[in-house]
């Protein structure tokens, strides 16, 4: 670990939250734990951890060594992975509209230093980020310099003309026809193309900024002013030189899409893993789990919400409609691979709020055991992370409490698998770790 990495972790924990960092390069040891290992329905009743620098090295109802580091005693709470954010907007959160659209590029990245902190304190020691400019956030956080969660990046979502990240004003001409680059394409926030030869370039300059998986919108969206809900973008010609290009390099293609006939087409052009789907039909969903296919979903349940406007709301209101449809049949398809995110973006004030995370969560509650909501947010995303192969900033098993695995670990006062709010009460929260590092320890 570099000095300014232990420093960055020692201050942080010390001044806000009273709590210890510890160097990649020492031990701990968590004794007399529970430990819910993101993949079963039962505790592993108590054993002791031991942390070897960022690896969980030993897992045993036998009496472990620290060998001189630091030894916490668990005191009967529950040792689990981290929470990981499926579907996550660290550009775009603490802001709004106004602010993508007219501010400076720099204040974005300074409110999602406020954003990546909150997230990393909510008990987020992982995100896959799917869409904006988090490549200098992730630097930064990888180096210690700020505090955060590991960061999946995107880079820029890439759609088509009249798409979901066509966010240009009507009297803004396309910068394919003699128009200037939007200010979205500008930020890094997303890039606007057609045709081939452009998705490829879109495709390749992801990979190069660094890129762990590449994203596209292939279908309508609530949020963009310029595309129907209803309709099927980008041509499978272009989608499956996207995914050729990510293939090439290793890693795969994610796509936002609702609509069968959205999806439908990108799996035959290729893509691995479907975001939203709330409008989905059940033979669909039928398809994905036999040909592997992932879903990341988000409980969308509020069919009105007060930071859109009306035609925003329309179409809020017919995705509310169908999430309930897709959860339900999530329920009878258990081959399907599911993971959850929250896609909270554009919401102004601190940043990522606990409330805002806890309220996903909970909502799922209604479809859910809080044992099958952890494990869509933890465990279930070990085999997803690892699709990107060798563009993998963080290779290793995340995701689980598992001999081997990265220390990535909360411990949790109750057990979270008979009762959600032991994660989702910040309270509850007595230490949070990412890579073997404490940032927040509030036991006495």
């Amino acid at each position: 670990m570099t000095c300014n990495r232990l420093f960055g972790a020692i201050f942080y924990t010390a001044s806000i939250f009273g709590a210890t960092a510890n160097a990649q390069d020492s031990s701990v040891l968590i004794t007399n734990v529970d430990v819910f290992d993101g993949v079963n329905e039962t505790l592993i009743e108590d054993v002791n951890v031991l942390i070897d620098g960022n690896i969980i090295s030993k897992i045993s109802q036998e009496e472990l060594s620290a060998n001189d580091g630091l030894v916490v005693e668990g005191n009967g709470h529950t040792l689990m992975p981290g929470i990981i954010e499926g579907h996550s907007h660290l550009a775009l959160s603490g802001i709004t509209f106004a602010d993508v659209l007219f501010e400076l590029p720099g204040y974005q990245s300074i409110r999602s230093v406020d954003t990546a902190r909150n997230m990393l304190m909510n008990g987020v020691t992982t995100a896959r980020d799917m869409a904006g400019e988090v490549f200098s956030l992730k630097r930064a956080i990888d180096e210690g310099s700020i505090v955060g969660p590991r960061i999946y990046p995107s880079g820029s979502m890439i759609s088509q003309t009249s798409g979901h990240a066509d966010f240009r004003f009507r009297n803004e001409r396309n910068p394919l026809l003699g128009g200037e680059p939007p200010i979205t394409d500008l930020t890094g926030n997303s890039t606007l193309v057609d045709g081939v030869p452009k998705v490829l370039a879109a495709t390749r300059e992801q990979l190069r900024l660094g890129a762990s998986q590449v994203k596209l919108a292939i279908g309508g969206s609530v949020s963009g002013p310029n595309d129907p809900l209803d309709t099927t973008q980008f041509t499978f010609e272009e989608i499956q030189a996207a995914t050729a290009a990510a293939e090439n390099w290793g890693t795969y293609v994610t796509v936002h899409g609702y609509t069968p006939r959205a999806v439908n087409q990108a799996i035959d052009a290729g893509i691995k893993v479907v975001e939203h789907g709330q409008l989905l039909d059940k033979p669909t969903l039928e398809r994905m789990a036999k040909d592997g296919i992932w879903l990341s979903i988000q409980p969308f349940t509020l069919c009105s919400e007060p930071g859109l406007n009306d035609a925003q709301n329309a179409k809020q209101a017919i995705v509310c409609q169908g999430t309930g449809s897709v959860y339900e049949w999530i329920k009878g398809l258990p081959e399907l691979k599911v993971v959850h995110g929250t896609d909270i973006f554009i919401s102004p004030g601190p940043g990522i709020g606990v409330s805002e995370q806890v309220e996903q969560m909970e909502r799922l509650l209604d479809w859910f055991t809080p044992y099958e909501i952890l494990k869509m947010s933890t465990g279930n995303f070990t085999e997803l992370l690892q699709l990107s192969g060798p563009r993998n900033p963080y290779p290793g098993v995340i995701g689980r409490v598992e001999e081997g695995a990265l220390a990535d670990l909360l411990l949790v006062d109750g057990n979270p698998l008979e009762d959600l709010s032991s994660v989702t009460d910040r309270e509850n929260i007595k230490i949070i770790m990412k890579d073997g590092v404490i940032y927040k320890n509030t036991l006495e």
